[in-house]
């Protein structure tokens, strides 16, 4: 054999051995895309799932990244994925959701992400360790949200994305109609790490919860008779807001450690029992009330119209339900239950449930079979 096919024989083999290693690396590459991605050292919070970037419209790989954080249990699984959905179709933003939920939604949960109309949203599934928790919350049956671990996600926003500067938090009775960039770019004053909207404004009506306490001011949310809460010197007349929907600055949060303020008003709650006895709304809300009285920037009130959930009756028109960029459902009658108002305005949002296992209670349900 001359010395001229061994080298072309060498050089055959050589390049046989670059394809097969090149082809080795893409099928890694591509498992890692596919494959469960962990973090282990952060709190018990972690990320198990990441679906790359196939997002429906050409996103410019210069455009900031919006984090936006929803909680996802397994009853209320539906409003998650209709928010996620009313979201993703109503922006051209380089948006990407942090599911938080708990390990035994996470398989009902990725099943219904790969549905074929939700295939092209980002997302990534944070695990959420119920053990951050204990001594924190005292359960309370007449109080339901004290026994769902996930109505406090929001209060650990930067171990849930801890890369991002500044994130949304939304609760999962909510459907965006306006550019969920619009949010993001609220403006936050220096020294704030969060933004609401208050429940004085113009488009949010005053309820009185019980007949003791507004659901619109510090009072209805914290009992002024503990000497740990006059001690604060909190005007009880103050305008509260509503938790369900805000703009965070994580750096802030980090600065002025938040979590840990947050954290410390729970215990206190659990020990001394510092909220209002009557409480005007969610459990979350007295500890976030009391970290940032005085000290948080607003969101435009189009951006959290609420109540829609307080009664069965219809409080808006139906021009001003179309005209708001975000509609929330706050209060015991869900839109995907059987005496909500607006359902059909949440329903263009709503994904079914391809398991089955989630289905909408409508009234014609009741009377379907009566001939």
């Amino acid at each position: 054999m001359s010395f001229r096919k061994v080298n072309i024989i060498i050089w055959v083999l050589a390049i046989v051995l670059f394809l097969l290693v090149l082809h080795h690396n893409f099928l890694s590459l591509s498992s890692l895309l596919r494959n469960e991605v962990s973090d282990s050292g952060i709190l018990g919070l972690q990320p198990i799932d990441f679906v790359a970037d196939i997002h429906q419209h050409s996103i410019n790989g210069r455009q900031e990244e919006i984090p936006v954080v929803i909680a996802a249990s397994e009853d209320r699984l539906g409003g998650t994925i209709a928010a996620i959905n009313s979201i993703h179709h109503n922006t051209r933003s380089n948006v990407i959701f942090y599911i938080v939920t708990l390990n035994s939604t996470e398989d009902h949960l990725r099943s219904w992400l790969n549905s074929v109309s939700l295939k092209s949203i980002r997302y990534k599934i944070v695990n959420f360790d119920t053990k951050l928790l204990e001594g924190k919350v005292k359960e309370d049956p007449d109080q339901g949200e004290s026994m769902k671990p996930l109505t406090f996600a929001r209060f650990y926003l930067p171990i849930l994305v801890p890369s991002a500067k500044k994130a949304i938090y939304m609760d999962d009775d909510v459907i965006v109609q306006g550019d969920i960039l619009a949010l993001y770019n609220t403006p936050l004053k220096p020294g704030h790490a969060a933004a609401f909207s208050e429940d004085c404004d113009s488009t949010s009506t005053k309820v009185i919860i019980r007949g003791a306490g507004n659901q619109y001011n510090y009072i209805g949310y914290l009992d002024y008779k503990k000497e740990k809460i006059r001690k604060l010197s909190m005007k009880a007349s103050t305008c509260s807001f509503n938790p369900g929907v805000f703009v965070a600055n994580l750096t802030e949060w980090k600065r002025q450690n938040v979590t840990n303020q947050l954290e410390k008003w729970m215990k206190l709650n659990v020990e001394e029992g510092v909220y209002s006895r009557t409480l005007a709304g969610s459990i979350t809300t007295p500890p976030l009330l009391i970290v940032f009285y005085q000290q948080h920037s607003t969101i435009d009130p189009m951006w959290n119209v609420r109540h829609l959930g307080s009664s069965a009756g219809k409080r808006y028109s139906p021009q001003f339900v179309k005209a708001a960029k975000l509609l929330h459902w706050n209060g015991h009658f869900k839109p995907w239950g059987r005496a909500a108002s607006y359902a059909d305005v949440w329903e263009k949002w709503y994904v079914p449930d391809p398991t089955g296992k989630f289905s909408l209670i409508r009234r014609h349900m009741d009377t379907s079979n009566i001939k």
